[in-house]
């Protein structure tokens, strides 16, 4: 009969048993080999000898190291040792609790002779039986007290027999309900107020079942559900009736429940500990006194099986009585329960004989969004995306509830002062609760700077090297526009490969041919303007400006750079966002879209509106220097023919040399013309980042380009459009169509066009799309690779190119900023959203082929 064995899938599992029972064969068959660290290994990697025993110090040390490492990124590490020994399974149930790990025990208990033929059979165990009979005994003689030294399950094999039925099953941690996505309502410190905990189930739209006696045994909500932080008990006048609704909400699935340190205490007093019948526990006992002995068997049991805190929503959410660390979320110790349930204290008390409680929310800068009470506060503040939910309801404050994920609060005033507080409370019972926020323009040097990983929804881990995130601090700090503005950088864009055809680098197929092979159907090709990258921000009015973003500077909006820059001084920036302020308007998408504010993707035209020094002081001596000198070499080479010598290769090859500089000239004019203020300034935007509180990745880029067409339409002198082609890459017909389109495009001195998913946000075989793949034009990258590029020499040196770094730098850049919207949509605090910004703009700093 198959035995299973539960392994919580954060844990430390300790294999145990004698040289020759077997624990390297289980650890292979049941995990990873990554999983497994193996004290041999160990000694191979520091003594280049599994079976040297001198080095047997230094291969623990190793061990020790690694499993450390490992368990401070969260990961399973199963330990391949003999561990019979006591202080063996001491450092590890050590190293276990260090890191809020549970420590498990698997032991292989084998027949004595069984371990000794197997190390017979191996001609690298030269030991005798009798090494393997004193490990033996050790195992024995430890066998029962494994529990007692810490671990917290313990599964004995004995014999071959069992250990060939055993199935290894990994179970989530209780607190682990990552998959439970919400939506919730998370709501603070009750402490027996039940009149105000029915008040806000109902306004938050729940359902109040009621028992026999009419009192409140459940509440249901379709399609929400709620998350008490704890102490609901004490103080309050009627705790048992709070209870009685909580418990029956959990018990229906209506509700998740974490304890409070008053469910701590109340649970100790009623199983009959010592502990001060102080705070409020003596009303709590005294009520309960009155109620049935078989609902206080419940409320027991109840509160007994209360786990420390939650996390949930895929990790962006985490729930505790009194806060909790990001080290801890997902974590099961003494340790992290401790803290759940009291948070941190400085050690010192205040002159009304309270703890002083550590502002480890100031330092908080986890991914979760903690919610938490505890500690009473007059109304909730944000504080590095964190928020207090105790408002004081049983003080004469308010009873006070979260939305999430709209981040919406709901209260409700407390009836009366239910219990005069030690320390004075201050409370406005008829005010609304105001939801303070950090300081908008406060920005932390440490968010950005040193080596970082950042997590995204898109892929999973980024890193940010430090010198990186240094050069991104020199710019965003010197160049940026003010960062309450600067929400997004949007990323760079890799090119097709390489075409094979003799004439060109880059060519329509190969676009087609790649979004084919990730099962990519539907393909719009964007026609690629001869101008800058420009994300421009919007407001409807100041008064809006003024609410989300401070309105810095009196201004409605910002357009800056791919860098973070503004493209002009504040008042022609302020003549442009006001022209596209109106044509939002005209066209209609505040209304439609429920806006306050637009974040739009777009291109600046003409590209010397940006690029103006750039083009006097490269490009255009370059063509001013090669028309002027070439023509002469011609007219020099043509007499010297005239005359006789045989310079015909040098004569053709300068006149093609001529012919590159007039071409070259040519292909960086188209991008120039002449501006004065706006006039001539032209935006074609091309797709619609973010409102309020919503992305917009997952629409089609049809639905995008409708936008910009409604747009162009109400303000064409400011605003240009986009072309588009749409192409099916599976029919023939339709990519010769948009090869031809191309052609026509680049024909007429056009720069090329951008090839995209059009669905937007797609997922290939290989996992994130390419958001874009630029194909660009014969003539254009003259610009970028240098008038000369077309001969057959060096074209055929450009073939070799690399564009691997160049497509995962677009593919970090693209998850940061997917990921930085989301996170402005979800009201995540500033740094939160610069993180990603940064991390973007640090990524620019990677060393790749700027031409690519």
């Amino acid at each position: 009969m198959t035995r299973e064995l539960a392994v919580p899938e954060l844990s430390l599992v300790v294999l145990i048993g004698v040289s020759g029972s077997g624990k390297s064969t289980f650890g292979r068959t049941h995990f990873k080999p990554t999983e497994v660290i193996s004290s041999d290994f160990c000694r191979g990697i520091v003594a280049d000898d599994e079976n040297d025993q001198a080095a047997t110090p230094q291969a623990f040390e190793l061990l020790d190291h690694i499993v450390g490492l490992r368990l401070a990124a969260g990961r399973l590490t199963v330990v391949d040792a003999t561990n019979v020994q006591p202080d063996a399974r001491k450092k590890l149930v050590a190293r276990a609790r260090e890191h809020d790990v549970l420590p498990v025990a698997i032991v292989l208990d084998m027949p004595e002779r069984l371990c000794v033929e197997r190390n017979a059979g191996r001609p690298d165990r030269e030991f005798g039986a009798h090494v393997v009979r004193r490990q033996r005994d050790q195992l024995r003689r430890g066998l029962r007290g494994l529990q007692r030294e810490g671990f917290r399950t313990v599964h004995v094999l004995s014999g071959p027999d069992e250990v060939a039925d055993v199935v290894v099953t990994r179970t989530r941690l209780y607190n682990d309900l990552r998959h439970e996505t919400g939506p919730f309502d998370v709501i603070g410190d009750i402490h027996g107020c039940r009149a105000e905990l029915e008040t806000l189930l109902s306004d938050l739209g729940y359902t109040l079942r009621r028992d026999e006696r009419g009192r409140a045994a459940g509440a249901h909500h379709d399609g929400r559900r709620a998350v008490f932080v704890g102490d609901l008990v004490d103080r309050g006048p009627d705790t048992p009736g709070v209870l009685r609704l909580v418990m029956g909400m959990v018990a229906d699935g209506d509700a998740l429940c974490v304890p409070g340190n008053h469910e701590n205490k109340l649970l100790r007093a009623m199983r009959g500990r010592k502990v001060q019948v102080t705070h409020g526990l003596a009303e709590s006992l005294e009520q309960l006194a009155a109620e049935p002995a078989e609902f206080r068997t419940d409320v027991e049991t109840f509160l007994d099986g209360l786990i420390s805190h939650y996390v949930l929503d895929g990790g962006n959410l985490a729930v505790s009585h009194a806060g909790i660390l990001e080290r801890y979320q997902g974590r099961a110790s003494g340790r992290v329960r401790e803290f759940c349930l009291y948070g941190q204290t400085t050690g010192e008390t205040d002159e009304y004989g309270l703890p002083v409680r550590y502002p480890w929310a100031q330092e908080y800068r986890g991914r979760a969004m903690v919610l938490y009470g505890h500690t009473p506060v007059p109304a909730p503040e944000w504080i590095n995306n964190t928020l207090c939910l105790d408002t004081g309801c049983v003080f004469g404050g308010r009873l006070t509830a979260l939305r999430y994920p709209e981040r919406e609060i709901v209260s409700v005033p407390a009836e009366r002062v239910y219990y005069e507080p030690a320390r004075p409370f201050p409370t406005n019972p008829d005010a609304e609760v105001a939801q303070a926020r950090r300081d908008p323009d406060v920005l932390d040097i440490t968010d950005v700077t040193g080596s970082r990983v950042v997590e995204t929804a898109y892929q999973k881990r980024i890193g940010v090297r430090e010198e990186n995130a240094a050069a991104a601090l020199e710019v965003m700090s010197r160049f940026a526009t003010d960062p309450r503005w600067l929400l997004y950088l949007p990323p760079t864009m890799s090119p097709v490969a390489t075409s094979p055809r003799a004439d060109l680098l880059e060519h329509p197929e190969q676009a087609f041919e790649a979004f084919r092979a990730e099962g990519v159907d539907a393909v719009v090709c964007e026609e690629k303007h001869m101008g800058s990258r420009a994300v421009a921000l919007v407001c409807r009015d100041l008064d809006a400006a003024r609410a989300r973003f401070g309105a810095p500077g009196g201004a409605i909006g910002s357009v800056w750079t791919r860098t973070g820059r503004p493209f002009f001084d504040s008042e022609l920036t302020g003549e442009l966002l006001s022209g596209l302020r109106d044509a939002a308007e005209r066209a209609g998408l505040f209304d439609e879209l429920g806006a306050s504010w637009l974040l739009l993707d777009a291109e600046l035209l003409p590209w010397s509106a940006k690029a103006e020094q750039l083009l006097r002081d490269q490009y255009a001596p370059v063509g001013a220097a090669a028309r002027t000198a070439l023509p002469a070499a011609v007219s020099a080479l043509e007499q010297a023919a005239a005359s006789g010598v045989d310079v015909t290769e040098l004569l053709d090859r300068t006149r093609s040399r001529l012919d590159n500089a007039e071409l070259f000239s040519a292909a960086y004019r188209r991008y120039c013309w002449p501006t004065e203020g706006l006039t001539g300034v032209r935006l074609s935007p091309f797709q619609l980042l973010a409102t309020d509180a919503t992305t917009y990745q997952d629409r089609p880029h049809a639905f995008h380009l409708d936008i910009a067409d409604r747009l162009v339409a109400a303000a064409p002198e400011l605003l240009a459009p986009t072309r588009r082609q749409f192409v099916d890459t599976t029919d023939p017909a339709s990519t010769a169509e948009g090869t031809a389109w191309w052609e026509h495009l680049t024909g007429a001195g056009g720069e090329g066009m951008v090839v995209k998913p059009a669905v937007n946000l797609t997922r290939g075989r290989k996992g994130l799309a390419q958001p874009g793949l630029k194909v660009r034009g014969r003539e254009y990258l003259r610009i970028i690779y240098g008038p000369d590029y077309t001969e057959p020499s060096n074209i055929c040196r450009l073939r070799q190119r690399h564009l691997g770094h160049k497509r995962s730098l677009a593919l970090r850049e693209y998850a940061l900023g997917l990921e930085a919207l989301d996170r402005v949509a979800r009201g995540e605090p500033l740094w939160r959203v610069h993180e990603c910004v940064f991390a973007v703009l640090a990524l620019e700093s990677e060393p790749v082929d700027p031409r690519l």
